[in-house]
């Protein structure tokens, strides 16, 4: 059986029940990952139409432009959808940090049994 949303040329993303998806960012230049985050439809459409990542503030329960405070914007150069089209991945040009704690990325620590340690 053939699912459209799998093969077809259409973007149909499969939002959670919250109107979510997951959103993968990482550096255009390094390929390192960034920060995992979410997206509603219109933080979707205004990454798509600004080439600036917006994402869903779960927290505060609103839409947010990356950088909207510090400056250090996400500049989108592409983005894509996965497979059956409920996560998208954000390849960008960051402006600064990633990072609200000012790291370069979210993924600063590594998982050594129970205690984290700095990444390499």
């Amino acid at each position: 059986m053939t699912d459209s949303r799998e093969t077809g040329r259409t973007l149909d993303p499969k939002y959670d029940a919250d109107g979510l998806i997951t959103a993968v960012v990482t550096d255009r230049v390094s390929g390192d990952v960034l920060m995992v985050a979410h997206m509603n439809a219109d933080a979707l459409a205004k990454t798509n139409a600004t080439g600036i990542a917006h994402f869903w503030s779960r927290s505060r329960g609103e839409l947010w432009r990356k950088g909207e405070t510090s400056g250090n914007i996400l500049s989108v150069a592409e983005v894509r959808i996965d497979c059956d089209q409920d996560a998208v991945w954000l390849i960008v040009d960051p402006a600064g940090p990633a990072c609200h704690t000012g790291a370069r990325s979210c993924f600063y620590r590594r998982i050594e049994g129970s205690v984290l340690k700095p990444a390499a």
